[in-house]
């Protein structure tokens, strides 16, 4: 029905659209059948394949061979059937190809309309695959406009999706033309003609996915990230351990003189970020977690559903170990899963700490 022109023009249209010939023959398939169903009460009983091999395409209907005709155009009665599968039996279902003149004439007469048709099935298809693709990963996007409301309508691709002014980091400012990295949390509507993403500045999995994309050895297999607490545009916290005893998981990230996550930091906009090495035991992952602080001992409580570690720190550094308003401590219990109780060493906080828990201070003392 079709001819070497045919599929020498849909070749040029990939190329330029930068579609592939499948997506391409997908599209063109389905807006055919949408323009020759019409004509048939626009019920779901055309089809059409395209063969490049053989630089056909074939339209036809199936059709159900039924004893009592109901619905012509869905049934067919066995000796009609016959000319089309000999021996045809009620149940059986047939194809019939559409005549070649009658579907070159509403092509015809649709032949823009099931071009343009088909391109945008094409182009709704590779966007879905794109979209797909990039679901949990880091995306360079353009900045096209910043709304009144403070939201950055930016480009993916050849779609704008919108950051909203809640998934940017505190204090920062975009114009026009800027290029930013985006963590694509989600992809919603893959079975729609357009997926819709929703991407984020402040999500945690920016943090992992940027030192996947610095450290060759997160890459390769020989460090993983193994969890990332954030409080976007202030402060990360990463725990990484390594799969190869040969490496030191912690100082292949930061790199030498801090090189790789001076790198990240500067992407995060200042953001600091303290890595340290993951632990299977509570307390030595705990105490790793409170960096920069110095942790004299840690005390696991884990009865029942309370998940507590008591950690001991010198007193001079009791205000590093909480943090500003708590963020160090905060962060370590998001990390590590535990809650966090911390003590200073100092003989009064001691005294308070025997006369809130008598029996443990007892058991402590003991222990020593």
């Amino acid at each position: 029905m079709v001819n070497s022109e045919f599929f020498e023009a849909l070749r040029f249209l990939s190329k330029e659209k930068g579609i592939a010939l499948e997506a391409l023959y997908d599209g063109i398939q389905r807006a055919i059948v949408t323009a020759v169903k019409g004509e048939y009460n626009n019920k779901d009983v055309v089809f059409c394949e395209i063969l490049p091999d053989t630089q056909e395409m074939k339209v036809f209907m199936r059709k159900t061979v039924v004893s009592e005709l109901m619905d012509t155009d869905t049934d067919i009665l066995p000796e009609e059937a016959e000319r089309y599968k000999p021996g045809a039996l009620p149940g059986d279902i047939i194809e019939i190809e559409l005549d070649t003149k009658e579907v070159s004439r509403i092509a015809a007469e649709k032949g823009k309309h099931v071009l343009r048709q088909g391109l945008r099935e094409a182009e709704h298809g590779k966007l879905r695959e794109e979209f797909q693709s990039r679901e949990q990963e880091i995306v360079t996007v353009k900045v096209q406009r910043v709304e009144p409301n403070g939201d950055a309508v930016v480009e993916i691709g050849r779609v704008e999706e919108t950051l909203p002014l809640a998934e940017q980091m505190p204090g920062e400012v975009f114009s026009p033309g800027d290029l930013i990295k985006v963590y694509v949390v989600d992809v919603k509507g893959l079975d729609r003609k357009y997926p819709r993403a929703n991407i984020s500045r402040i999500h945690p999995g920016l943090v992992k996915r940027l030192f996947e994309l610095e450290v060759p050895e997160i890459k390769e297999g020989l460090v993983e990230v193994m969890a990332v607490a954030r409080e976007a545009g202030s402060r990360s916290k990463v725990a990484v351990a390594g799969r190869d005893p040969e490496i030191d998981p912690v100082g292949a990230c930061i790199g030498t003189r801090g090189a790789r996550v001076e790198r990240i930091v500067d992407l995060l906009s200042g953001e600091k970020i303290d890595v340290v090495k993951y632990s299977d035991e509570p307390a030595e992952f705990v105490a790793a977690a409170l960096a920069p602080a110095e942790v004299l001992s840690v005390k696991v409580i884990d009865v029942g559903d309370e998940h507590t570690c008591r950690i001991i720190v010198p007193d001079s550094k009791l205000s590093l170990a909480i943090g500003n308003k708590g963020q160090n401590a905060r962060l370590a219990a998001r990390l590590t899963g535990w809650k966090i109780d911390i003590k200073s060493d100092a003989p009064q906080a001691q005294a308070e700490l025997a006369a809130a828990a008598p029996e443990e201070a007892a058991e402590d003392a003991a222990e020593e």
